[in-house]
């Protein structure tokens, strides 16, 4: 059951999303498709909220599976104020967490408000039902899995479910230090057996951090990569002795023919064919690039994490300068003539926009591209996801759709400088795509427990994070900027090209390995995998800890 809010003055079809969603209970709408008032109405009534209840489809756009899932949401914004103080005066004589403090903080109340009647409406839904897990997403759902924590019911399990860490995510976003400051500065420290606020300060100024910090009270906490679970022993001595479960994200496995990519990949040349002479098929991944002082194009993507900017100075051989300049064959399919030039596809009749006001707004709803300027005609595009015809423009060919930018792609960069997982990183993989992540993306963890990551072609780990010599304990780490960074990144981003180069497939035969080796990987990391190897086990280890602790 996805829980989740609406708010007043929304049609209840749009509530639950596109595409055949069905609203089986609002009340406030006259809605009562099954009788579900009597399941519902007492719980509206005793907190003063409406409830949205109904199904949804959810598409599978690899394979085209589609299953129903039922989604339960609360409208709470005129809740029974008297129970919302009571409840607030409980959390904080339990567990420590000042509402107080952050409750004029629109986020954070939405999610508290909305805690004990969703508790309640989904154990209505459940019945008597054996074992009912309740999982928080992230710091939204701490709130309620807090509320079932209080009421201790014993087939009731609650898991942390950690798409990041949210008290680490400002400490690398907002120094110019970023990653390699970061989780240098982490790995010291736990080496002397120091947590994050001794060595960062305090972090109750963040109310997702105030609720993050006590996620150890949950029967099991699942993290989606290896980073986030030294992150989450990072927070402190609770988390040290916290049930910590590594339940990786699944990438797409649906094997396609060599025809079947090259047919993709038609498409986006066509998409983008200007200016001549530039291969269509490289996708960039920046995810939020934070801007850099030499004007390195950045962007947004649906996923708002943040990216690193490529080749931050032309001049001191970047990343793309390394692709654009000194490319010396063309890749399978492309013309001869296209050597030296490399382009992103997926770029309509447009200018780089200039102001990053500009670029947000062109590239944080999914469907904004950048491409190159007239004064710099060999330059990389970027773009978010791709959209529909009315977002991306009228050279999209009819026939295109989602998933011919992740079959048709010859290289996807996800070069993020904090990414949990990154799904994205790794979606060409069973395309045949060569992947670039950087090494701290979460995905980097699952996919060396499925390759041998020194042998597999399909595959390129940016390091930004080991240092040379001259770094000697946490406060000498502290110290890196973005001089010290940005020197790293330039190294690095030479030697991630010269192995790019080498690894693009020169023929036919080549092309054809890489799309069998990157299904075969791929295989071994869809959502059934992780279902059955990580998440099952999961649920089965909270009921078992919570055995253990009565």
């Amino acid at each position: 059951i996805l829980v989740g809010t609406w708010s007043l003055g929304t049609p209840p079809q749009s509530r639950l999303g596109d595409g055949g969603a069905r609203v089986l209970y609002s009340v406030c709408d006259g809605i009562d498709t099954g009788g579900w008032r009597a399941v519902f109405r007492p719980i509206e009534e005793a907190y003063h909220v409406w409830i949205t209840y109904g199904t949804r489809p959810i598409r599978n756009p690899a394979s085209g599976r589609v299953e129903e899932v039922e989604v339960l949401l609360i409208e709470a914004s005129m809740i029974h104020p008297a129970r919302l103080a009571y409840y607030k005066g409980t959390i904080y004589q339990r567990f420590g967490i000042p509402s107080g403090n952050y409750e004029h903080i629109g986020d954070y109340e939405h999610w508290f408000r909305i805690a004990e009647p969703a508790y309640e409406a989904v154990l209505a839904l459940a019945g008597d039902s054996d074992e009912i897990y309740l999982l928080s997403h992230e710091y939204m759902g701490m709130s309620t899995a807090l509320k079932a924590i209080l009421e201790g019911e014993p087939n009731v399990y609650t898991i942390f479910y950690a798409h990041e860490v949210a008290t680490v995510r400002p400490l690398v976003e907002n120094h110019p230090g970023h990653d390699t400051r970061f989780y240098n500065a982490m790995w010291q420290a736990q080496a002397q057996g120091r947590y994050l606020e001794e060595v960062f300060g305090s972090q109750w100024g963040q109310y997702k951090h105030a609720l993050v910090s006590r996620a150890f009270h949950c029967d099991q906490i699942f993290a989606v990569g290896d980073q986030v679970v030294e992150e989450l022993r990072f927070l402190g001595p609770e988390f040290e002795r916290a049930p910590i479960r590594l339940v990786y994200n699944g990438i797409p496995a649906t094997e396609i023919t060599l025809e079947e990519k090259r047919a993709s990949k038609r498409r986006l040349q066509q998409y983008c064919p200007e200016p001549p002479g530039l291969l269509a098929g490289l996708r960039l991944h920046t995810r939020h690039a934070v801007g850099h002082q030499q004007g390195a194009l950045a962007g947004h993507s649906r996923s708002g994490a943040p990216g690193r900017p490529f080749g931050p100075r032309w001049e001191d051989g970047g990343l793309f300068r390394a692709l654009l300049g000194d490319r010396r064959r063309a890749p399978a399919g492309g013309d001869p003539s296209d050597r030296g030039r490399v382009r992103l596809a997926g770029a309509p009749p447009g200018r780089v926009p200039r102001s990053g006001r500009e670029r947000d707004r062109l590239l944080s709803d999914g469907g904004g591209v950048q491409r190159p300027s007239a004064s710099d005609p060999g330059g990389v595009c970027q773009t978010s996801l791709a959209g529909p015809r009315e977002r991306c423009g009228e050279r999209m060919p009819a026939e295109m759709e989602f998933m011919d930018i992740r079959r048709g792609s010859d290289a996807e960069f996800g070069q993020s400088i904090y990414e949990p997982f990154g799904i994205a990183q790794l979606e060409p993989l069973g395309f045949g795509g060569i992947c670039v992540p950087s090494n701290i993306c979460g995905c980097v963890g699952f996919l060396a427990r499925t390759v041998n990551l020194e042998e597999f072609p399909n595959a390129i780990v940016a390091d930004y994070t080991t240092l040379g010599g001259g770094y000697m304990g946490v406060e000498a780490v502290l110290q890196i900027g973005w001089a010290e960074r940005d020197a790293i990144e330039r190294r690095n981003s030479v030697e991630v090209a010269a192995q790019l180069f080498e690894r693009l497939p020169k023929d036919e035969a080549e092309e054809a390995a890489r799309l069998r080796e990157g299904f075969k990987a791929a295989a071994q990391m869809g959502w059934d995998v992780v279902v059955r190897d990580y998440f099952l086990p999961g649920l089965r280890a909270a009921k078992q800890r919570r055995e253990e602790r009565s």
